[in-house]
């Protein structure tokens, strides 16, 4: 057999050598977590497309004020979420053939009435088999409709990481996004193309200073601390420059980089592969975060494993971010 094609004249293919062609073709077929979605809110369609690009497992999080049609929401409003995705999770996992799990919280932003009854009920919903994980939640320095005083978000946030703590389950952490300017602004008026929430109803920030995303993320391992929650038990979703270098050096904690939908972040596999190089693949996830509000992206995972290697990362770290991590943390079947 030629080793040399015989074309007319040399060709690209002249000039590549063996070790190009060796390919981790494992990379095909490497199923992947998806450790924070909002998949039951997605189509049919879109859920098979988790399935079809090698979904194994998700979380799926059904707390969200954007499916609370009234604003301020009540307890009333939230459980009714929590409820509908524990209706909805069997048919779900039957139809697609992943494992699908359920994280509820009591997310922040957007005030809730009584929320201690939201944080009575919760006990007994984390309980059950499904649900693998508290959250999201976390102080949120901007509310949407009305403003939420800091302190009062911070007790209930707290307040979920003790059940947590109780039951030995993670807690999956909102961690505000920072994500660059992205230039011209749209009209007010009209919001962002491919996010369907009322922007100009966003409250003044409840947290002052230079960095309030920041200083939310630290009031949130405060209280982690005072529920005597283990910080290997939180995973801080949204991770971005803002928050890596002090969630990773000065917690214990998971970081779950969010990929579903970039284009409104900033946060890609670029980022993701960066962190790997800095801190290693071990307290490393990713995310889609997708959700029916805003445009996102079911293939995302799938087309980050293939990036993070383009960017240099090994396969078997590639594994421990994508399958592996989500695994242990959210209790996942091998």
């Amino acid at each position: 057999m030629k080793s040399t094609p015989p074309t007319k004249r040399p060709t690209d293919a002249a000039h590549l050598d063996d070790e190009s062609r060796s390919l981790p073709t494992e990379l095909l077929n490497l199923p992947w977590i998806d450790g924070h979605n909002h998949a039951h809110t997605l189509s049919w369609e879109d859920r098979e497309r988790y399935a079809l690009s090698g979904c194994e497992g998700m979380v799926m999080v059904a707390s969200g004020y954007h499916w609370t049609p009234y604003k301020p929401a009540r307890a009333e409003d939230v459980r009714y979420l929590w409820d509908d995705a524990i209706n909805r999770r069997a048919a779900i996992e039957r139809n697609h053939f992943f494992e699908a799990r359920l994280g509820l919280g009591i997310h922040t932003g957007v005030r809730i009435q009584n929320p201690d009854e939201l944080l009575n009920a919760m006990a007994d919903y984390c309980e059950l088999d499904e649900v693998v994980a508290v959250g999201e939640t976390g102080v949120t320095p901007s509310q949407h409709v009305e403003a939420w005083d800091v302190d009062e978000q911070r007790a209930i946030v707290q307040g979920q990481m003790e059940l947590a703590a109780a039951r030995d389950l993670p807690v999956i952490l909102h961690t505000p996004n920072t994500s660059a300017d992205g230039g011209r602004s749209y009209r007010p008026e009209l919001g962002t193309p491919g996010y369907e929430k009322n922007t100009t109803l966003g409250q003044p920030p409840v947290l002052a200073g230079e960095n309030p995303a920041l200083e939310s993320v630290k009031l949130d391992f405060e209280a982690a601390r005072d529920a005597g929650l283990d910080e290997t038990r939180v995973v801080a979703s949204h991770a971005d420059e803002n928050n890596t270098e002090y969630l990773m050096e000065e917690t214990d904690c998971y970081l779950s980089y969010t990929i579903g939908h970039s284009w409104l972040i900033g946060i890609d596999a670029e980022d993701v592969a960066n962190a790997i190089d800095e801190y290693g693949p071990e307290r490393i996830m990713i995310d889609t975060d997708c959700a029916n509000v805003l445009r996102t992206d079911p293939y995302a995972i799938k087309r980050a494993i293939f990036e993070l290697y383009r960017y240099g990362i090994d396969p078997e770290s590639i594994r421990r971010v994508v399958l592996e991590n989500p695994r242990d943390v959210y209790g996942f079947a091998e």
